[in-house]
C-alpha cells in the first residue's frame, strides 16, 4: 500500500511515514486541530527507486566526501537527475491520486506537499529544513512535487549535514506528507515551554499569512511571551511585517506580497486568541510529556496544528542559564553595553584601575579586547614553528596573531599581544573564539618569559604576576565551551541583532548567542590564512581549489545559522596583509594601505579573483544555501555597484534573484546613497571604523591621533542617520557591522533612526539586545504619551 492516511499514524510508525508525518498522527489521534492528509510511504519511495533500477547507481553517486565541493555538486545532480527523469509506477500514482481526489469540495483541492525523512525530528538529530516542502499543489504537480521531495534527500545540503550527523545514505529513507492547505490568515510557532530553561511559558512567533515566511526567517515575526501559571501575557513585541507569504487567487501560486504600510506593525494576535493558543499547546505537550516547538496556522477563527517537535535547546542543568542571566543583569545594572567603552584606550588599561589590583602585581597593560580572567603558562611565539610548543590552557604572547595561528589559538587559554587594537585580528578572533585577550601591550614578548605563571584580565586590559582567585583555572579553561544552552531566548526585538563573524571555527559559539543571523562574515581571514596571497593561491593550486576553500569556510557558518541569514563579505585585505604571504613581495609599497587597493577597489582591478570568489557564492546558491547574502566593500558610488553586478552575471548570478547589497564606509557612498539604491541592492550597511577614520581624517591605528577617533562624531552620525532615511524611503534594508554598533549611545541612536539591523561582537550580543529593546519599549510608550 503506496498511501496511509494520517489518521492511520502513531508514533511508532516513523520508520514507515517519517518524523513529520509520525508527529502529525499523534497530534490527530489526541483530537488536535490537524488538516486532513496521506501520506506517500517511506516504503513507497524505497521500492520506487528498487523497481526502477536506479538504487544502487543513486547510492554510489552520493557515496563521495562531502568536504570535496566538486564532487558533492555532482553528486546532488546526478541524484536529482536519477529520480525526477523515473516515472512513478502506474499503480502507485494511481493510489496516491484517487487519495487526493477524495479530499473532494466544489473545486480542485489545494495541497501541502512535505517531504519527511525517517532521520527527521529525532532526539539528538533533527534533519528540519533539511529536505523541501511545496505549496498549493494540485493534481497536475502533484506526482512531480512527490518526485522532488524525494530528490530532496539528495542536495548537496542533506548529503554534507546527513554525513556530518553520521547517518548512512542508504540507510535513511523518506516518505511524504500531502495536506489539505490551510489558507493561513496568520501564522507561526510557539514553544510550550521556555526553551532554555523549561519554564511553563509560552513563547509564540507570529506573522500574518503563510507559515513558511516565520520558517523560513524571510519575515521578522511578532513575539508573545504567556506565562501559564499566572495565565497572563507578559510580553509583547511588534515586528514590522514588511511582507506575508500567500496564495495567489490567479494562479494559485505561493507568491510573496508586500504588506501595507498600517498592517506592517499591526499586533497579529489578540490576547485571547494567544490563551487559546497556549490551551492546544498545553495539550499538546501534555500528550508529548515533554515541550515541544509547535507550527500552527489561524484561518476563519480556526487553530491549526502543523507541525510538533521537541524543544531541543533546554539545557540539562540550570547553572549554565542562571550564570548567563545572572551576567545579564548585572551588565544592565552596571549600564554597561561593551566593555571598550570609555577611554581612548577602553578604560581598560591600569590608569584606569579600579579592579581592585594592586600596582605592584601588573606586569603590563594593553587593551582589554576579549573579555575574561585567566591564569596560565606564558609560551612566547615569535615564529610559526614555535605554535607547536603551545598546550591546551598555555597563554599565547605574540608580537600579533595571524591567520595561521588560528588552530593554537584555539588551545590556549589566552592571548597576549605587543601590537593591535581592537580591530585586529588577535582581537577579532580572540572574541569569536572566547579567548580572554589583552592587545596592545606594546613590550609583553620582551618583558614576560617562557613558562612563566601570569594572569590576564581580557576586560581590563592588565596581565599581572602569577595565579589570581578571580581567574579561571588553566586547566579548566575550555575556550569554545559556551555556558547558556544552545539557542538561548533572547529579547524580541523588531530591531534584529545579528553577529559578526570572521573565522568558520566561531560558528557554532557565535549561533548559540540566538542572533538574528549573520551580519558580517568576513571572507578575507579564509584566505589569509592560505598563506599566499590569491593570485599565488590560484597559479600554484588551480581557481577550483580557491573556489573550494572559500565555499567550505562559508557554508561552515551558513549551515550553522540555517535558515538565519548570512552576510558574507567579499575580500577586504589591505596590501601590507598580503605582503606578508607568499606572493606579497609582488604588493604595491602603500604609505596608507587602509586608503589604497583594497575592498571593491581590488576586486574590479583584478577581476579573475573577483569572479572566483563569485562562483563560490554561485555554488553555495546551487547547494541550498538560500541564507548566504553577498556584501560588497569599500563602495564609493553606483559605478563600483554596477561593475560588480554586471560580473555577477558573468558568474551566472542574477543579482535581482539574490540578496547583496555594500558597505558605507567612506563619506562618497554616504553622500550617494541616493544613486546606489537604484543599482537594485537590498542593503547597506555600515562600517563605522573605515567611515569615522575617513570622515575625520584620523588613521584609528595611529597613537597620536587616537584620542580624536570617535564614532559618535556628530558628522559620522549625520552621515548614518541621512543614509537610514533615504534607504527606508526606498524599502532597502540598513545595517552596522562596525565595531560602534556594540555601544550603547550608537545602538539608541541606529534605533531611534529606524535601522533595520545591527550586527554585534560576539560577546555582546545579548546587551546589544537588551539595548535595543529598552530604546523599542521607551519609543512606544512616548507615542502613547
Amino acid at each position: 500500500m503506496a498511501v496511509i492516511w494520517l489518521d492511520d499514524v502513531r508514533a511508532d510508525d516513523v520508520e514507515t511515514v517519517g518524523g513529520k508525518a509520525a508527529s502529525l498522527g499523534e497530534l490527530t489521534d489526541a483530537g488536535l486541530p490537524v488538516p486532513p492528509g496521506f501520506v506517500v510511504t517511506a516504503g513507497t519511495y524505497r521500492t520506487f527507486i528498487e523497481e526502477a533500477g536506479i538504487d544502487e547507481e543513486l547510492f554510489s553517486a552520493v557515496d563521495v566526501d562531502p568536504e570535496d565541493s566538486a564532487a558533492l555538486r555532482e553528486a546532488a545532480e546526478t541524484a536529482e537527475g536519477l529520480i525526477t527523469g523515473t516515472e512513478i509506477p502506474e499503480d502507485v500514482a494511481r493510489e496516491i491520486l484517487e487519495a487526493y481526489r477524495s479530499f473532494g469540495g466544489e473545486e480542485e483541492a489545494f495541497v501541502a506537499v512535505r517531504s519527511s525523512a525517517t532521520a527527521e525530528d529525532l532526539p539528538g538529530a533533527s534533519f528540519a529544513g533539511q529536505q523541501e516542502t511545496y505549496l498549493n499543489v494540485r493534481e497536475e504537480k502533484l506526482l512531480e512535487r512527490i518526485r522532488d521531495c524525494w530528490a530532496s534527500l539528495f542536495t548537496q545540503r542533506a548529503i554534507y549535514y546527513r554525513n556530518r550527523q553520521g547517518f548512512d545514505h542508504e540507510s535513511v529513507d523518506i516518505a511524504v506528507v500531502v495536506q489539505r492547505m490551510v489558507d493561513a490568515e496568520k501564522s507561526g510557532v510557539m514553544f510550550t515551554s521556555h526553551p532554555s530553561t523549561g519554564e511553563p511559558e509560552a513563547v509564540i512567533e507570529s506573522a500574518w499569512g503563510l507559515g513558511e515566511a516565520v520558517v523560513s526567517g524571510s519575515v521578522s515575526p511578532d513575539n508573545y511571551v504567556y506565562d501559564r501559571r499566572t495565565d497572563e501575557v507578559l510580553d509583547v513585541t511588534v515586528a514590522d511585517k514588511k511582507t506575508k507569504m500567500c496564495k495567489d487567487p490567479d494562479t494559485g501560486e505561493t507568491v510573496e506580497v508586500e504588506l501595507d504600510e498600517d498592517r506592517r506593525n499591526e499586533r497579529v494576535l489578540s490576547d485571547a486568541e494567544i490563551e487559546r493558543l497556549v490551551e492546544i499547546g498545553e495539550r499538546v505537550e501534555s500528550h508529548y510529556g515533554e515541550p515541544q516547538d509547535v507550527e500552527w496556522a489561524i484561518v476563519d477563527d480556526e487553530i491549526y496544528m502543523l507541525q510538533s517537535r521537541p524543544v531541543t535547546t533546554i539545557a540539562e542543568s540550570e547553572t549554565g542559564s542562571r550564570a548567563g542571566s545572572q551576567r545579564d543583569a548585572d551588565d544592565e545594572e552596571k549600564g554597561t553595553l561593551d566593555p571598550i567603552e570609555g577611554s581612548p584606550n577602553g578604560g581598560n588599561g591600569v590608569n584606569d584601575q579600579g579592579n581592585g589590583a594592586p600596582n605592584d602585581d601588573v606586569l603590563l597593560s594593553g587593551l582589554g579586547s576579549s573579555p575574561g580572567v585567566v591564569s596560565g603558562t606564558v609560551r612566547i611565539v615569535t615564529k610559526l614553528d614555535h605554535l607547536d610548543s603551545v598546550a591546551d590552557g598555555d597563554i599565547i604572547v605574540t608580537e600579533m596573531t595571524m591567520p595561521d595561528m588560528v588552530p593554537a589559538m584555539k588551545r590556549a587559554a589566552g592571548i597576549v599581544t605587543d601590537e593591535g587594537g581592537m580591530t585586529s585580528h588577535a582581537a577579532i578572533v580572540s572574541r569569536e573564539l572566547g579567548v580572554p585577550a589583552v592587545v596592545g601591550t606594546g613590550s609583553a614578548t620582551r618583558t614576560l618569559t617562557n613558562g612563566q605563571q601570569i594572569t590576564i584580565d581580557g576586560d581590563k586590559g592588565t596581565v599581572r604576576k602569577g595565579a589570581h582567585e578571580d581567574a579561571e583555572p588553566a586547566e579548566e579553561f575550555e575556550p569554545t565551551e559556551e555556558v547558556r544552552p544552545k539557542t538561548p531566548v533572547k529579547p524580541m526585538t523588531a530591531t534584529e541583532v545579528k553577529v559578526n563573524v570572521s573565522i568558520p571555527e566561531a560558528a557554532e559559539r557565535a549561533a548559540a548567542t540566538g542572533a538574528d543571523g549573520v551580519g558580517l562574515l568576513r571572507i578575507e581571514h579564509m584566505v589569509l590564512s592560505l598563506g599566499q596571497t590569491p593570485e599565488r593561491y590560484i597559479q600554484r593550486n588551480g581557481r577550483r581549489a580557491y573556489v573550494d576553500e572559500i565555499v567550505d569556510g562559508i557554508r561552515e557558518v551558513a549551515e550553522e545559522f540555517y535558515p538565519r541569514p548570512v552576510r558574507a563579505r567579499t575580500l577586504d585585505a589591505p596590501t601590507d596583509e598580503f605582503k606578508e604571504l607568499e606572493g606579497g613581495d609582488e604588493e604595491p609599497n602603500e604609505h596608507n594601505p587602509m586608503l589604497g587597493w583594497r575592498g571593491i577597489r581590488r576586486s574590479l582591478d583584478k577581476p579573475d579573483v573577483f569572479r572566483a570568489e563569485l562562483a563560490a557564492f554561485r555554488r553555495l546558491y546551487d547547494m541550498g544555501y538560500d541564507n548566504v547574502e553577498l556584501m560588497l566593500p569599500l563602495v564609493n558610488d553606483a559605478a563600483d555597484a554596477d561593475r560588480a553586478a554586471e560580473l555577477m552575471r558573468e558568474e551566472d548570478i542574477d543579482p535581482n534573484a539574490i540578496t547583496w547589497g555594500v558597505m558605507i564606509e567612506t563619506p562618497a557612498s554616504a553622500l550617494r546613497i541616493e544613486e546606489l539604491v537604484e543599482t537594485g541592492i537590498d542593503f547597506a550597511s555600515f562600517g563605522t571604523n573605515d567611515l569615522t577614520q575617513y570622515t575625520l581624517a584620523v588613521d584609528r591605528n595611529n597613537e597620536n591621533v587616537a584620542d580624536r577617533f570617535d564614532e559618535l562624531h556628530p558628522a559620522v552620525l549625520q552621515l548614518i542617520g541621512s543614509t537610514i532615511q533615504t534607504c527606508r524611503e526606498h524599502d532597502v534594508a540598513t545595517s552596522i557591522c562596525g565595531q560602534a554598533g556594540s555601544k550603547p549611545e550608537m545602538v539608541r541612536f541606529l534605533v531611534e533612526e529606524g535601522v533595520s539591523s545591527i550586527s554585534a561582537n560576539i560577546d555582546a550580543v545579548r546587551d546589544v539586545q537588551h539595548e535595543a529593546k529598552r530604546v523599542e519599549q521607551q519609543l512606544l510608550l512616548d507615542s502613547v504619551r
